[in-house]
């Protein structure tokens, strides 16, 4: 009898109990079946698959060449059918204990077998689904003397529902990775894409996941199982790849601990835009330990940073094959080399005792902060069985850490948190209260972290080789993934200048602080800064103590007195300080210090609270902005309406005036005979000293224009200088107008231009490397 082969490969049958008659009857235990367990061996196991009729069922006397076929069979009859296979009893001759009868059965056969195992006190942390109904769907065969196999027993009936034919490739005996699909996801494996991206492309080319035959799991397995190169074999090719970097570049920085032999422990490297970027942006850094959640096979490590836009920037990476304390400091200490000894204000890591301490010996005078999502990560395997028991206390343990606004609260919140479930006692607990310091928001607010909130994750965190780096990834593709990351990062840093550029914000208030923010700001700072000061329209400020140069403001959103911020400010120093802390941990200025400027009558930003790293400017030695220091030393004395009026107007002149550099001196020779004029008014009880019977002369050149004949004028002449000047302050600004749009238009195309001839390098360069 003859058989059709059977569109796939590698079969998984599952081996259960014995039988007997003559000869020795043997059992094979398994579990029950869990479709997340096939391992490598089941996919790699090649099956004999029989050829023939394929819509046969089998009957008693069907005869077979070998014990393989007949099991190819059933389980070809069962796909078909709807149901999953497993080898149940066997029997082995006296004589020599060769096989001579065997049984197959529906997978649902028997029921689970429930042991004792010793310690765990009847508590299962993951309580699999049961799989067996006592299904008494069987096929059984037996060798003859001829050598053939006859089937000696066949029961049809099944006690459960049979699966559909759509959702049949799920069943275990049924999952197979066949030759073409193994090709395939080498391929895409090679080119970088995991498995969902594998699972999504093998769906598309075979019409559906029915006839891919198999499960993401399944994909995943393979993948494991079939990278064949190691670490180790791959190491040498890594290290030439480097050495020719710093060949071609050499400010492209290499360092190996322990020389470049089978001795080696870690390898450092930094390109040079990596090592540029940190002398922007050294403030705070992130040594991202992600690999170490198993999630990656490589023991990769970058270090990485936040540019003015929020996006992260690569300072650095390492391959760490040796974890320990004497390795991350050399690694430490081989990056602080490579940027130029300076060290950072704060740095982020996961939180692990080697580590802390390593930083605390390189680093003892920055603040160290412990990524607190990985240790909310890290409590979902710690505390399971409390999230299990109580749905609720997740949400309290985040609300505890997250939300409380200062250390008395936070103190406060904790142990009502731990009694009100019964953890005073779990020692993962008292080990992160003891350094909650380096991890709880209101423990790290008065450090600059160079995050948009407190609350919640930065988006810099732990990203710069999402997409890149994954389960897949061998240190031979990481070279092209890593190189892609750069690019794909370079691009989307262009991209962001270009649109801060030349792109105008729009505004939402007619304060003239939001104009100077979005002249300053980065278009993404910006927006931050915009929501904080839109917002200050809904709050009030009421004054609690004048002390002198010192003035405390209470301030909260209307209709919340209860939650209000405290708000200092030296009106004489222009600075200020909420006890939310925002602008020290993130420099930006929150909307209750806003506010108070508000009320206050402060204008415009002081440069102070401008910080070069969030402005378009970040990574120039120019800052082209320079007014509000000025603007704020000329009007600092008085508090009343007349103030308020004067400054009004004079921001109107100074804006104007500084446009160009002959306006601008035009508007400094008028400001110091001002200052004069108004200097000798004051000292004559308010009026003009008179010079020989006239007012006292002098002059103020613009133009054709003379103030100060020597005569007193009249309202009517008076009325007409003005306007003369005005005319003549219109021209002027208008010309400012048409060399701004030049200029501005100047700027645009080279943009533009810079903008495409990146692209152009970049195809260039993928275009070689393919």
């Amino acid at each position: 009898m003859e058989f059709e082969p059977l569109n796939i490969e590698n079969a998984v049958i599952e081996f259960d109990m014995g039988l007997g008659d003559d000869g020795v009857d043997i059992e094979h235990p398994v579990e029950d079946d869990d479709d997340d367990m096939m391992d490598s061996s089941s996919i790699s196991r090649e099956l004999y698959i029989p050829e023939g009729e394929t819509n046969l069922e089998p009957f008693e006397g069907m005869e077979f060449e070998s014990e393989e076929a007949a099991k190819a069979f059933y389980n070809s009859y069962a796909r078909r059918v709807g149901f999953s296979t497993r080898v149940s009893k066997s029997r082995h001759s006296r004589k020599d204990g060769a096989i001579i009868q065997r049984s197959f059965v529906c997978a649902k056969e028997g029921f689970r077998v429930e042991r004792d195992r010793a310690g765990n006190e009847g508590k299962v942390k993951r309580p699999r689904a049961v799989t067996r109904v006592g299904c008494k769907a069987m096929l059984a065969v037996k060798i003859q003397d001829s050598g053939q196999w006859v089937v000696s027993g066949f029961v049809k009936e099944h006690n459960h529902e049979l699966v559909p034919p759509d959702k049949v490739h799920c069943l275990r005996s049924h999952r197979h990775v066949s030759g073409s699909a193994k090709s395939f996801i080498d391929t895409l494996q090679r080119a970088g894409i995991g498995p969902s991206g594998i699972m999504s492309a093998l769906i598309k080319e075979y019409g559906g996941i029915s006839n891919v035959g198999f499960t993401e799991r399944d994909c995943r397995n393979y993948m494991r199982s079939s990278r064949q190169k190691t670490l180790g074999g791959d190491i040498q090719t890594f290290l030439d790849y480097l050495k020719q970097m710093h060949t071609e570049n050499p400010a492209f920085f290499y360092a190996v601990q322990g020389g470049e032999d089978q001795s080696m422990s870690n390898i450092f490297w930094a390109d040079p835009k990596g090592r540029m970027n940190y002398s922007f942006f050294a403030d705070t850094i992130t040594f991202d330990t992600i690999y170490r959640s198993n999630r990656y096979r490589l023991p990769f490590a970058p270090f990485t940073g936040v540019n003015h836009h929020g996006q992260p920037v690569l300072f650095g990476c390492a391959l760490l094959f040796n974890e320990s304390e004497e390795s991350f400091i050399w690694l430490f200490r081989t990056w602080l080399t490579a940027m130029s000894g300076h060290h950072p204000v704060s740095i982020t890591t996961d939180f692990d005792r080697v580590i802390r301490s390593a930083i605390a010996d390189v680093f003892p005078h920055t603040r160290h902060r412990f990524c607190k999502w990985h240790i909310f990560k890290e409590a979902q395997e710690k505390l399971s069985h409390i999230y299990l028991e109580h749905p609720n206390f997740e949400a309290e343990f985040h609300k505890c850490v997250n939300l409380t606004e200062s250390i008395e609260e936070f103190e406060s919140c904790w142990p009502s948190l731990i009694d009100n479930y019964g953890l005073r006692d779990d020692e993962w607990l008292q080990t992160i209260y003891a350094v909650r310091w380096q991890w709880v928001p209101v423990y790290l607010r008065d450090t600059f972290f160079a995050e948009m909130s407190i609350t919640q994750r930065s988006d810099s965190m732990n990203s710069y080789f999402d997409g890149y780096v994954n389960a897949a990834t061998t240190l031979q593709l990481f070279v092209k993934q890593y190189e892609k990351a750069l690019d794909s990062r370079y691009e989307k840093e262009v991209k962001a200048d270009y649109e801060t550029i030349n792109s105008t914000p729009a505004l939402k208030t007619p304060s003239p602080m939001e104009k100077q923010a979005a002249d300053l700001y980065s278009r993404k700072l910006f927006l931050k800064f915009q929501e904080e000061l839109v917002d200050t329209l809904t709050y009030m400020a009421s004054k609690t103590k004048d002390d002198g140069p010192i003035t405390i403001y209470s301030v909260a959103k209307f209709g919340e007195d209860l939650k209000s911020y405290s708000v200092r400010i030296n009106m004489l120093e222009m600075k200020a300080s909420c006890t939310c802390k925002m602008f020290e941990f993130s420099g930006i200025l929150c909307r209750h210090v806003l506010t108070v400027f508000r009320v206050t009558n402060v204008l415009t930003l002081p440069s102070h609270y401008i910080l070069k790293r969030w402005t378009r400017n970040a990574k120039s030695g120019v800052v082209l902005e320079e007014r509000p220091s000025d603007l704020l030393n000329s009007c600092r004395e008085s508090h009343n309406v007349r103030y308020n009026t004067l400054r009004h107007e004079a921001l109107k002149y100074v804006e104007e005036g500084a446009k160009t550099v002959d306006i601008y001196n035009v508007a400094i020779d008028c400001l110091q005979e001002a200052a004069k004029r108004v200097s000798l008014a004051k000292k004559n009880g308010g009026r003009l000293p008179l010079l020989n019977g006239s007012a006292m002369e002098g002059t103020i050149t613009g133009g054709s224009h003379e103030w100060g004949s020597g005569q007193p004028l009249s309202v009517d002449e008076k009325d007409k200088k003005i306007e003369e000047m005005s005319r003549e302050l219109c021209r002027a600004n208008r010309k400012s107008e048409v060399y701004r749009a030049n200029l501005l238009t100047v700027l645009k195309d080279i943009e533009e231009q810079k903008l495409q001839l990146s692209v152009k390098v970049q195809n260039i360069k993928l275009g070689m490397k393919d």
